[in-house]
């Protein structure tokens, strides 16, 4: 009987999270300080992390420990399942060989836990009473809900309004963890306040909500913040999926000629191609990884590198990394966990040195990948994942023209049962393709007046 599922044991988890920082031949430019616009060191994001979390952010140790009360709460769902792809396989007769790793096996329901739980364990041991933060689809602010009741911490959920108002289990799944949320923008903060004052009906956006929950944590020393994606200590957390992933399909006798993901600050992505990013340094090898994010929001594809904030109102550190403008606000599409003006900076280094790819698709061929693969492989996907699936399906398709062998590796990131509504509107053709103007671009990088790149 053919082998579809492949399983690590516990005691397989990986001990350490991989820093791809030790191996990139060009390091990231340094974050600059939103005022002087100076360089600026650990010291000056103290008020918003525990000092633990900003070593691991600035570290060059290509290999990091993971506490064991961490550890011990990852086998709550890790190691998590990397299947053989055999329906989609058949549905798309192709040559090619695809395997998914599935992390909607985590007790939120996507890869977010990862960083989560990590991030709380950390506050907790600095004795932080509360932890802010952002989310878009609810994903995140979701695992976050679930870290922090874990660890006994109050957690505050600036959720974005679209995604609020679409999906309100999401919100509920918070709740019960014991997390307050809120429809972000808001009349609570100064800078959403300032967001409505614009516009009443600000759909919101995750550099809005980023915006709201770096304020609240800045000016409450019980409090901190804590970010899902993007900034480097997170994407490292994450690495324990392509970690994984790499001892899975050495059981198989496998090993991935691409690797695919969801963007949308760079965790999902990160986590599975950074650890076979680190094969191609050590060994030579050419696995190429593909970025796949919403042509709504083509940061990667369509944006500039240069520094910008990495939220809306301008209260975080500059950043170097590939953008939109910090004023950009997406178009309400279904995958809100991809609705970010910029990208990673490690990401947005890699990238600019052509190290990895990206691709931009519409919600209208995202969700059409999406319904194949739930009918070949039975998992319904989260919009987001579903972006991935687009890759995937070219990959395939190209190697069935090129009659060739080719072994595609994705990161099925969570699980859509709680965007189920995203698939009603699907099937009764209220989604519309879109795809954001050049003139919409230009229009918010010309509001930009953070320093450029040379």
């Amino acid at each position: 009987m053919r082998t579809r599922k492949i399983l690590l044991t516990e005691n397989e988890i990986p001990d350490h999270w991989y820093n791809i920082m030790a191996d990139m031949p060009n390091k990231p430019l340094p974050p600059l300080h939103p005022g002087t616009k100076e360089p600026i060191g650990p010291e000056a994001l103290a008020p918003l992390f525990p000092m633990e979390l900003i070593k691991q952010e600035v570290s060059a140790e290509k290999w990091v420990p993971i506490p064991d009360p961490v550890r011990d709460v990852y086998t709550m769902w890790r190691p998590t399942p990397l299947y053989r792809a055999y329906g989609l396989e058949k549905a798309l007769d192709t040559p090619a060989k695809i395997y998914y790793k599935y992390e909607g096996v985590s007790p939120a329901g996507s890869h977010k836990p990862n960083t989560a739980v990590p991030q709380a364990y950390y506050n907790k041991m600095e004795g932080v009473k509360r932890i802010t933060t952002e989310t878009g689809a609810g994903q995140w602010g979701s695992a976050l809900a679930f870290a922090c009741n874990l660890f006994d911490i109050e957690c505050e959920v600036y959720m974005v309004k679209i995604s609020y108002d679409q999906k309100p289990y999401r919100k509920l799944m918070m709740n019960t963890w014991g997390a307050q949320v809120y429809a972000s923008p808001t009349n609570l903060t100064q800078a959403g306040r300032q967001i409505l004052a614009a516009d009443p009906n600000s759909p919101g956006s995750l550099g809005i909500a980023i915006s709201e929950a770096v304020e609240r944590a800045a000016t409450d020393e019980q409090t901190k913040y804590a970010l899902g994606s993007v900034l480097n200590h997170v994407l490292m957390h994450q690495s324990i999926i392509g970690l994984e992933a790499i001892k899975q399909l050495e059981k198989a006798g496998d090993m991935p000629d691409v690797v695919v993901a969801p963007f949308g600050g760079g965790s999902n992505f990160a986590g599975i191609a950074f650890p076979f990013l680190r094969l191609n340094f050590e060994e030579g090898r050419t696995i190429r990884c593909i970025a796949a994010e919403p042509a709504s929001c083509p940061k990667l594809t369509r944006g500039v590198f240069r520094y910008d904030f990495g939220d809306t109102v301008g209260m975080t550190p500059l950043l170097p990394m590939y953008t939109l403008g910090h004023n950009f606000v997406p178009a309400p599409i279904h995958a809100g966990g991809l609705r970010y003006h910029g990208a990673g900076v490690i990401v947005s280094q890699l990238l600019k040195d052509k190290l990895i790819e990206a691709r931009a698709y519409d919600q209208l061929d995202c969700f059409e990948a999406g319904v194949l693969f739930a009918r070949s492989e039975g998992i319904i996907p989260a919009p987001e994942a579903t972006h991935a699936l687009v890759t995937v399906l070219e990959e395939a398709n190209a190697a069935r023209e090129a009659g060739e062998s080719r072994t595609i590796l994705f990161n099925l990131c969570g699980h859509g049962h709680f965007d189920l509504k995203a698939y009603e509107d699907y099937f009764a053709q209220k989604l519309v393709k879109h795809e954001v103007t050049s003139a919409e671009i230009e229009a918010s990088l010309a509001m930009l007046d953070t320093p450029l790149i040379d």
